[in-house]
This record gives structure tokens, C-alpha cells and sequence, in this order.
């Protein structure tokens, strides 16, 4: 059996933008949730500096995470225009797709670390 796909993005903020980031999240949540009903979880965690957040997606496979990034493409544009910074890292549990891997490859830019460990060993998801 094979597990769930898991994706987190580290993502440095620009100076002084964790108010709006914090104000942005909220709707972004609620526009996920109800646009996205095969993802299992999506969250948005902050460092304690507010300089820095990570971003972690819980989907059912790689295709929920491509129908993912094609549902938020405006929203995370207008996130990096306003408060995002960049991409510092992207780590994938479970095995991409080749549309997924350009998809990852194209946010994250040149000499942002992309670590992908597509081996499942076991483990579960409650639903």
C-alpha cells in the first residue's frame, strides 16, 4: 500500500510582513478547504521570529498535489508579490509525478534544496 503525499515548503517572509501573512492564511485556508475536497491536510506553521513559515500538505497522491498547485497558482503569486520572500526549501514524501517534479522545480527556482524520499516503508492516515 502505498502512503499518502506529503509536501512542505520552508518559505523566508519579507522584512516585516508577518502581520500580513498571518491576516492572508486564514482565507487561504478556507479557500483550500472548500476547492480541494481530496486533501487531507494543509497547514501553515510560523518560526518564533515571524520571519520564516512552512507550509504542510497532506494529499492522497500526486495527483490531488497537482490539482493543488493549479487551484492556488493566483493565490501563491499574489503571496509572493506581497509577503513571501522565497522558497529556502521544499521537501516531497511519496512519489511525484514528472508535472509535479517541473511544477516543484519551477517554484522553487535555481539552488533551492528539493529533497524528494519517494520509498514508503509503512505507516498510516486517520481519516
Amino acid at each position: 500500500m502505498s502512503g499518502p503525499f506529503i509536501f512542505i515548503a520552508t518559505n523566508r517572509l519579507k522584512p516585516g510582513k508577518f502581520g500580513d501573512e498571518r491576516a492572508r492564511v486564514p482565507g487561504l485556508v478556507e479557500f483550500i478547504e472548500a476547492k480541494e475536497l481530496k486533501l487531507l491536510a494543509f497547514n501553515e506553521y510560523a518560526n518564533e521570529r515571524g520571519a520564516e513559515v512552512a507550509v504542510v500538505e497532506v494529499h492522497p497522491d500526486a495527483d490531488s498535489m497537482a490539482f493543488h498547485m493549479e487551484v492556488v497558482a493566483e493565490r501563491a503569486a499574489a503571496a509572493y508579490a506581497d509577503t513571501v520572500d522565497a522558497t529556502t526549501s521544499i521537501q516531497v514524501f511519496g512519489t511525484p509525478s514528472d508535472a509535479v517534479m517541473d511544477m516543484l522545480r519551477r517554484q522553487a527556482g535555481a539552488g533551492v534544496p528539493l529533497h524528494v524520499k519517494p520509498v514508503h516503508l509503512g505507516g498510516f492516515v486517520r481519516r
